[in-house]
C-alpha cells in the first residue's frame, strides 16, 4: 500500500530556508513521479515542484524556480523540498503526491489529477 507522510512545515520568517520531507512507502521511486503541491484556503492546489527518478528530470513552478529545489534520499524513502528565501506567498498546506507517469510521457507530472496518491500536508507559515 503506498503512504506518504510529509514533515518539517513551520513558522519561519521572510527570507529563511526550510526543509520539508515526504517519507513514501509501499511503492519504488524509480518508477513514480512524486510532486509537491501546496494550498491555501478558498484556493485550488498547485503543483510546486515535482522529480522524475527515472527520467532524470525535475519541475519547478515559476513562482518558485530559483529558490525552491526537490531531491531524494533513495536510502532513506525520502523525497526533500528545499526552500530557500521564503516569501510571504509561500504560505500554505503543502503536500507530497506519488504516481506512476503514462508510458511515454516526456515531463516530471505537474498536475494534481495526474497523481494518485497524496500524502496529509504540513502547514508552513511565513512571518514578515
Amino acid at each position: 500500500q503506498q503512504r506518504l507522510v510529509e514533515s518539517g512545515g513551520a513558522l519561519v520568517h521572510s527570507g529563511d530556508s526550510l526543509r520539508l520531507s515526504c517519507l513514501y512507502s509501499g511503492l519504488t521511486l524509480d518508477y513514480y513521479d512524486i510532486g509537491w503541491f501546496r494550498q491555501v484556503p478558498g484556493k485550488e492546489r498547485e503543483g510546486v515542484s515535482s522529480i522524475s527518478v527515472s527520467r532524470g528530470m525535475t519541475y519547478h513552478a515559476d513562482s518558485v524556480k530559483g529558490r525552491f529545489a526537490i531531491s531524494r534520499d533513495s536510502a532513506k524513502n525520502i523525497v526533500y523540498l528545499q526552500m530557500n528565501n521564503v516569501k510571504p506567498e509561500d504560505p500554505a498546506v503543502y503536500y507530497c503526491a506519488a504516481s506512476i507517469p503514462p508510458p511515454g510521457w516526456a515531463t516530471p507530472l505537474k498536475f494534481e489529477n495526474e497523481y494518485d496518491y497524496w500524502g496529509q500536508g504540513t502547514q508552513v507559515t511565513v512571518s514578515s
